[in-house]
């Protein structure tokens, strides 16, 4: 007899009930367990514990890293893990829109900024995170050497969006750097001296030659981004961001957007190609 049957006669869905009854109660019995401490679940797989800056990213560290940067007291906690020398700054408000809360004055990280940066607390922790656990294994796996430096081209700054158009009109939204959410990266310093730059060694969808060790690398550190920020922005997004990352904190996230653009001008260019090629014996001389 099958499942089926067994479970369309009246005991056998009575045991359908008792069995799902069953199954939601000991997954209530086990999550107020782990919530409360009673269970103990290791700290990678427990939703409730702390972030970790130093541990190996897991399928929670996103959920972590956004809990953390919405609780004043987490952040704070957590940006005292990475080790960065910094200052808390003054809240304070320098135009409509303009201003923030909760910033500090990053000093010295683990890579030299050539000057220090005004960022909010949750963009300072998401830096720490960005460069330890995605720039530094993309560095070390693309070139088997550090980045030791970091170059940058602004942080706060009370301005609107960049939209890379000339009008730039005061009616326009608030960017992300007005209230010390975002950081330009212009490029990065190797332990060898090598300077890597988004200008001159991005790798966009209409290079036809095969990406070098520098292209993938910064692939690497764009798309290792997209897990410790909510905004991230490259030259395949528009002309203005053609020479560094923007990467935020705040807002919705805008990594997806900017891969389906990607993947639309690839799948464009892929079917261009194809054309060419079966178009071509025809017109040979």
């Amino acid at each position: 007899m099958s499942l089926t049957a067994v479970s369309s006669t009246p005991t056998g869905r009575r045991w359908a009930r008792w069995l799902c009854t069953a199954v939601m109660a000991a997954m209530c019995a086990g999550l107020y367990g782990v919530y409360t401490g009673t269970l103990h679940i290791p700290e990678p797989y427990n939703p409730w514990a702390p972030l970790n800056v130093a541990a190996t990213p897991s399928l929670l560290t996103r959920y972590k890293l956004q809990r953390a940067r919405n609780d004043p007291g987490a952040y704070m906690a957590a940006l005292a893990q990475t080790g960065r020398q910094y200052t808390t700054l003054p809240d304070r408000v320098t135009g409509s829109g303009c201003g923030f809360t909760d910033a500090v004055l990053l000093r010295q990280a683990n890579v030299r900024l050539g000057s220090p940066i005004s960022l909010s607390c949750p963009m300072a922790l998401s830096l720490a995170m960005w460069e330890r656990h995605a720039l530094q294994p993309a560095a070390l796996a693309r070139f088997g050497e550090p980045v030791v430096a970091l170059q940058y081209l602004g942080s706060y700054a009370c301005r609107n969006i960049n939209t890379g158009e000339s009008n730039t009109s005061s009616a326009g939204a608030r960017s992300r750097h007005s209230t010390a959410d975002a950081l330009d990266i212009e490029g990065f310093t190797l332990a060898s001296g090598r300077r890597i730059t988004l200008l001159k060694d991005w790798h966009g969808a209409r290079d036809t030659s095969p990406p070098d060790a520098a292209a993938l690398l910064l692939t690497d550190a764009r798309q290792g981004a997209c897990r410790f920020f909510n905004g991230v922005l490259s030259p395949d997004y528009n002309a203005a961001h053609r020479d560094h990352f923007h990467l935020e904190t705040g807002g919705g996230i805008r990594c997806a957007a900017e891969a389906v653009r990607l993947m639309v001008e690839l799948l464009n260019k892929a079917v261009i190609s194809r054309v060419v090629d079966i178009v071509k014996p025809f017109t040979a001389v």
